[in-house]
């Protein structure tokens, strides 16, 4: 039997290009998950894990949706062959079994080239991060309230205006009202 795993990193991501992927090949059953590569517990593929049997074999749409590091992808496809359960990565088009020396080579070459993109995509990103701090803006979501409008809401509590008011008024929570006054 081809079970499936696919994974997006976050929610706004979609996962129909890989499921699409994993059933044109065959795979009769799809577990996915929709977090980060580097957590640790990620449900979808440790069902995934517990899924297959002997004789199965774990197909996955790159080498990348499976493992955090090429450590934690070499662990889980040894663990794979041990219990005599094959692997499968379409888009480098590996096939790996226990049988098969050159599958095992393949797999170790595109792994470490799996984990130099990731390292390559993480030090574009703290770049980019760095690039627009110096360039005076901040990551994280913008202010819901400039400094004009905290002086209104200061000055509507200050009036006596009951705070689900004001959050009503103004379409926030009243959260964020009280950490606005406490500003």
């Amino acid at each position: 039997m081809k079970v499936g795993y696919a994974r997006v990193s976050t929610g706004d991501q979609n996962l129909d290009l890989q499921i699409d992927a994993l059933i044109a090949h065959g795979c009769e059953e799809i577990l996915t998950d929709k977090i980060s590569g580097a957590k640790d517990k990620r449900k979808g593929l440790e069902e995934a894990l517990r899924f297959v049997r002997p004789g199965d074999t774990l197909v996955v749409w790159r080498l990348d949706r499976l493992g955090r590091n090429m450590q934690h992808l070499i662990k889980i496809v040894n663990d794979l062959n041990s219990r005599g359960i094959s692997f499968q990565s379409l888009q480098e088009n590996i096939i790996m079994d226990k049988s098969s020396a050159t599958g095992q080579l393949m797999f170790h070459l595109f792994a470490a080239f799996a984990e130099f993109e990731r390292n390559l995509i993480q030090e574009r990103s703290t770049a980019g991060r760095i690039a627009a701090k110096a360039r005076g803006r901040l990551g994280g979501r913008p202010e819901k309230l400039d400094k004009k409008q905290t002086e209104i809401l200061k000055t509507l509590v200050a009036n006596g205006t009951p705070i689900k008011d004001i959050a009503d008024m103004w379409g926030i929570s009243r959260t964020t009202i009280y950490r606005y006054l406490s500003k």
